[in-house]
């Protein structure tokens, strides 16, 4: 009976350990779920809070929206009104800088007296200087007349693309719309009154150059269109056409840079024409290293270059430039849209410095 007796022992303690160890694992499952269920039940807590909190910020936010809305309604109210004035301020600035006499003719008949008193006698020095004044006193006032003649920018027409020219003939009331930066045709208007109230520019007479014409730099006086014609790799050439008959009247060539540009701000202006009673002139620069503009003084009847000088007026940032009574005074300014000023004079007869420049400035209201 003694092995029958070990086997039932041995066989009911490998069950009770089955027990205990069964047992055990489950005792341990049922933790890790209780874990797992306080787990859930914390998320779950978590998840409710964040819903909550995150529907708060969506109204806190959108009320925040809102304020700005309004907020940026009302900026923008003042925005426009703040405009308004500055543009008001701007043409009352104009006026009375118009008002005020320029500085650069004004002094101009006291040194050119001082400079031809010299050498004559006392006598013929006040005869001279008699006759000398009335005349010079009249160009001056001429020249003074013309500086003090120019006004704020005023919108007269748009039309064509964003940039271009028009000009207008000294001697006559026809104008004359080059639109674009190049091409072969332009348009001819009666008057300024028959340009402002044009359609467009097919209410003009169209004209067809035999040649292209390069840059809004062109100039038209006494009946003949001065433009500049360049194409790519060649030497720069100036053209005088005549616009009674329909021809060019002559050709002239200039060599500078075909890379270069006369003004940094306009780079599409390769050479800049201007007219006046003293001749033509050409304001350019003979290559894209050269930090200043030159000049140029042609005969407006055969295009021979008289002379040329080196004005001392820096591109960069040059904006323009236009010619009165014989003096150059190039127009500045920034990239970003601000006051153009002159703050750059050359007068060829040594006159006028740029310390004398007028107090004339052009507000840029656009990008071009």
């Amino acid at each position: 009976m003694r092995p029958v007796l070990v086997l039932l022992v041995s066989t009911a303690w490998t069950m009770t350990a089955a027990q205990y160890y069964y047992q055990g694992l489950m005792d341990y499952l049922e933790n890790r779920l209780l874990a797992i269920e306080d787990r859930m039940q914390l998320w779950h807590d978590q998840s409710h809070r964040y819903h909550t909190e995150l529907q708060d910020f969506k109204k806190l936010t959108a009320e925040a929206v809102d304020g700005l809305s309004s907020e940026h309604g009302s900026l923008f109210k003042d925005l426009e009104g703040a405009a308004v004035r500055v543009d008001r301020v701007e043409r009352e600035m104009d006026y009375v800088e118009a008002q005020t006499s320029p500085r650069a003719c004004a002094r101009q008949a006291e040194k050119v007296v001082e400079q031809g008193s010299g050498g004559w006698s006392r006598a013929e020095g006040r005869r001279r200087r008699g006759d000398d004044w009335e005349e010079l006193h009249s160009r001056v006032s001429d020249c003074v007349e013309i500086i003090s003649g120019i006004r704020s920018v005023k919108i007269l027409k748009r039309v064509g693309g964003p940039k271009g020219m028009w000009t207008r003939d000294p001697r006559s009331s026809r104008v004359y719309v080059f639109n674009g930066t190049s091409g072969d045709v332009i348009y001819r208007f009666n008057s300024v009154q028959d340009f402002s109230r044009s359609p467009g520019l097919a209410g003009g007479t169209e004209i067809r150059l035999p040649f292209a014409w390069s840059g809004p730099g062109s100039a038209v006086h006494n009946g003949y269109l001065y433009y500049v014609m360049q194409e790519a790799d060649t030497d720069l050439q100036v053209v005088r056409y005549d616009l009674m008959s329909g021809a060019v009247t002559d050709i002239a060539m200039f060599p500078v840079d075909s890379r270069a540009s006369v003004y940094s701000l306009n780079p599409e202006t390769v050479a800049d024409l201007a007219a006046d009673d003293e001749g033509l002139w050409l304001l350019f620069a003979t290559s894209d290293s050269e930090p200043n503009i030159n000049l140029a003084k042609m005969d407006p009847a055969t295009l021979d270059i008289e002379q040329i000088w080196d004005t001392r007026c820096p591109r960069e940032n040059a904006e323009a430039a236009f010619v009165v009574c014989g003096t150059v005074y190039v127009v500045y300014n920034t990239r970003l849209v601000s006051r153009s000023r002159i703050q750059c004079v050359f007068d060829v007869n040594d006159m006028v410095i740029s310390e004398e420049a007028p107090l004339l400035y052009f507000p840029r209201r656009y990008g071009v």
